[in-house]
């Protein structure tokens, strides 16, 4: 099993790794061609509600609801049933989302509305940001059939997990930022109105995910033809076990939504500052965090059906020491090197220094939670493997109306800063609710060598800090230098950063024994 784990997570890791180094390439030529202005406040909208939905019906409830029932008739061994399933789980999901996503089609106008109300407002009155509005309700009428494509996408990227078929998945994503940045290059210059023709890239990413899993469905003897079946007993094991998911991974999806649409009401520029430092965000959480947990939920379902409870607690200790040991130094590295990291990436076109500074302050932020971010990813599946949905929902509104309270309280004091703020605190909020409830029910506690693990990480991340904040040259340095210089001095001190926590750790005694999954 240590083995295995490893491996798998070290696929998921690599493959994650090209998807967002692309990501963040996609993200360097929309921030060339739109800057941190209207138009990218309103791109970056039209893309997060059908994300959002995405979140809801697909990677994130379905999947947890899905996984572990999969799991159940995948041990069972019997071949039929399993593709019985798959075809009436694909074939009523697939049903609804398609309602879901016509509604979204003809109802974009409204959907702004909602979580846009700010630029509602100021079109209701005339106001400045009324194009805001209309453009936006247009954006998401390009790239709500985005959530039907990535739903299948999902789907099928589940059931290749739960078959040990990791690589595809993970590597799926891929195609959605080579279609944006396609777009970018060779459609939007040729339109009056450039945002159209990054929509258009999303619509494509989509398509082009769906039909890029439909052979290896094919391959693995998967690929079923859908059918309605709500009363059948696995699918209605499977929504009875997502109802409650679907309210637990809502929670955090109306965090960002409440986010949105307080930025809707801040300065322009608020929604592409909190956008720009979440993506750099994202890309550790997605590389450790999200990859350890993809591996971990179906190792975590197999151990709950062979009730080997011992086993079940050890393979969380492992994914607890693994997301440390990767986000301690994650962490800490955005924040010392956080305006270096936005002046590469981002500040070239319409990207201003200007721009740069405002990020800088949301990442540092958004970065102080990043540890609970990835806890919150590993510490889930404990639940979730053991077919417990209800449980991380109950934390999860708390979660949520913490977040609110926070929001309200320091985006009055600090803008968008403030939103970034309160969602880190939400996420620890979030994070200890979970350790809680899986101490409080004795499913897992953490042992003591993770402990005495977290302690030498510590003193690993405080020798890595000390000797970045020695050698960083003052932020004048930077914006005098050219491209080449600052890309060549931040990738050396990456390189410093990750040399002196890794020679620490090891001279602080740690060795490979501490990253297995005992067995």
């Amino acid at each position: 099993m240590s083995k295995r784990l490893l491996r798998s997570g070290l696929i998921v890791s690599t493959m994650t790794l090209v998807s967002r180094v692309l990501g963040l390439v996609r993200d360097v030529v929309v921030a060339n061609l739109m800057g941190a202005g209207a138009t990218a406040d309103v791109f970056i909208f039209a893309n997060k509600i059908p994300n959002f939905l995405r979140r809801l019906f697909a990677e994130g409830a379905f999947s947890q609801a899905f996984v572990p029932v999969l799991t159940e008739y995948h041990a069972a061994e019997d071949r039929d049933k399993i593709r019985q399933l798959i075809a009436r789980a694909s074939g009523t999901l697939g049903v609804i989302v398609t309602i879901v996503t016509l509604l979204g089609i003809l109802g974009s106008g409204i959907v702004t509305a909602l979580f846009g109300a700010g630029w509602f407002i100021d079109w209701l009155n005339d106001g400045p940001s009324a194009p805001k509005f209309e453009l936006a309700s247009l954006l998401l009428k390009i790239t709500f059939p985005y959530l039907w494509f990535i739903t299948f996408v999902a789907l099928s990227g589940a059931i290749l997990n739960t078959l040990g078929k990791f690589a595809v998945s993970s590597f799926t994503p891929v195609f959605l930022n080579v279609a944006i940045i396609s777009c970018a290059w060779f459609v939007s210059p040729n339109l009056d109105q450039p945002e159209i023709g990054l929509a258009i890239g999303v619509l494509l990413g989509g398509l082009i995910q769906f039909l890029f899993q439909l052979p290896f469905l094919a391959k693995a003897g998967m690929l079923v033809k859908p059918r309605w079946g709500w009363n059948d007993p696995g699918v209605v094991k499977i929504r009875t076990l997502m109802i409650p998911a679907l309210f637990g991974v809502s929670v955090s999806q109306i965090n960002l939504l409440f986010d949105t649409f307080i930025a809707s009401f801040l300065a322009t520029g608020s929604i592409s500052w909190l956008y720009y430092s979440d993506r750099l965000l994202e890309f550790p959480l997605g590389l450790f965090g999200i990859a350890i947990a993809t591996v971990i939920l179906p190792a975590l379902s197999r151990k709950h059906v062979e009730q080997t409870s011992e086993h079940f607690a050890h393979t969380m200790d492992w994914g607890v020491r693994m997301v440390l040991l990767l986000g301690i130094p994650a962490m800490l590295g955005l924040m010392v090197l956080a305006k270096p990291m936005l002046m590469v990436l981002f500040m070239r076109g319409e990207f201003l220094p200007a721009d740069v500074e405002q990020a800088s302050l949301s990442l540092l932020a958004y970065a102080s939670g990043l540890l609970n971010f990835m806890l919150i990813k590993v510490l889930a599946p404990g639940y979730y493997a053991r077919q417990d949905t209800r449980t991380p929902v109950r934390y999860g509104i708390i979660a949520m109306l913490t977040n609110m309270v926070f929001n309200a309280i320091f985006a009055y004091f600090y803008g968008y800063i403030g939103l970034a703020m309160a969602t880190a605190l939400s996420a620890l909020v979030n994070a200890a609710l979970l350790y809680r409830g899986l101490h409080r029910a004795n499913v897992y506690r953490v042992s003591k060598t993770t402990l005495m693990f977290v302690l030498r990480l510590a003193v690993a991340g405080v020798m890595m800090v000390t000797a970045l904040l020695w050698i960083l040259p003052a932020m004048e340095q930077w914006l005098a230098w050219p491209l080449s210089s600052r890309a060549l001095w931040l990738t050396g001190m990456i390189a410093l950063g990750a040399t002196v926590y890794l020679a620490t750790v090891v001279l602080l005694g740690i060795r490979p024994h501490h990253l297995k999954a005992e067995s």
